[in-house]
């Protein structure tokens, strides 16, 4: 993986290139939900890659970039990518983020449009963490460096893959490859990053700005960012599109790869 140094931060990213055949063809930057990395987006990324360069990153304490003792705040992230499209000189991006990611780029369409073709949400919100789920998070966050991902598996897989995800044999693998990435990565960047998200401060009401075409994707079955937290991005966003997948979770990329890919691969197309 290529690292960018940002401050106190080596955020660390990967890079598909231009295509050999279009040298002049437009980037897609992936960014990942929580607890994930640029992984999560392989799918897309595999079936895109011929038309489009594709860029992942890695936010602070997530994947392969290390922990910072701070900076994991939505806006200090959105600095972040705003950083990488500008070192990469790959402006304006289509941009592509799930949950946290998603966080990141309603915050990089309404503030820094310009650097934008297009926005793709994924299974994400525009509010605060309900104070409920708020506690739950700051509470894992607490308990996560000492004991680390074992005792609270059961209970994070819950949240991140939908029921019929879970039920199919095929997402046993998915899973565990999941579980492996997330026990390699440092316990206190973990904690950090859900802190981030469980303090996140609302963005609701700046997504009327947002002035690129934007799709707005959730699994109909989506228990962190429910499709009513979608349907309220979308309402709020002018002109934006609403795609609900069916027998989909949390982590849709994964989960429905191919309903995903057609959805982007069409929407990327049209614009």
């Amino acid at each position: 993986m290529a690292v960018l140094e940002v401050g106190d931060a080596s955020i660390a990213y990967t890079d598909t290139g231009a295509p050999p055949d279009h040298p002049d063809a437009p980037t897609i930057v992936f960014g990942h939900g929580l607890l994930f990395s640029g992984w999560m987006f392989h799918p897309q990324v595999d079936a895109l890659r011929d038309r489009f360069r594709c860029v992942t990153i890695d936010w602070r304490g997530q994947g392969a970039t290390p922990a910072t003792r701070s900076g994991y705040d939505m806006d200090t992230l959105t600095g972040d990518a705003v950083a990488l499209i500008r070192s990469l000189d790959v402006g304006p991006v289509h941009y592509v983020g799930l949950s946290m990611g998603g966080f990141v780029g309603q915050r990089l369409a309404a503030r820094h449009g310009a650097l934008l073709r297009s926005l793709t949400l994924l299974d994400t919100s525009a509010d605060p963490e309900p104070r409920i789920s708020a506690v739950e998070d700051l509470a894992m966050a607490a308990v996560y460096p000492l004991t680390g991902v074992r005792p609270l598996f059961p209970i994070v897989v819950r949240l991140m893959f939908g029921p019929a995800f879970r039920r199919n044999p095929s997402g046993a693998p998915i899973i565990a490859e999941f579980r492996s990435r997330l026990e390699r990565c440092d316990r206190r960047g973990t904690a950090r990053a859900v802190r981030g998200v469980a303090l996140r401060k609302p963005v609701y009401a700046e997504l009327d700005r947002i002035a690129v075409p934007t799709l707005v994707i959730v699994g109909a079955d989506d228990k962190p960012t429910k499709p009513d937290k979608a349907r309220r991005i979308a309402d709020r966003v002018p002109n934006a599109r609403l795609e609900i997948v069916p027998d989909c979770g949390h982590s849709s990329t994964v989960e429905q790869p191919a309903v995903i890919t057609a959805l982007l691969s069409g929407f990327l197309a049209a614009h």
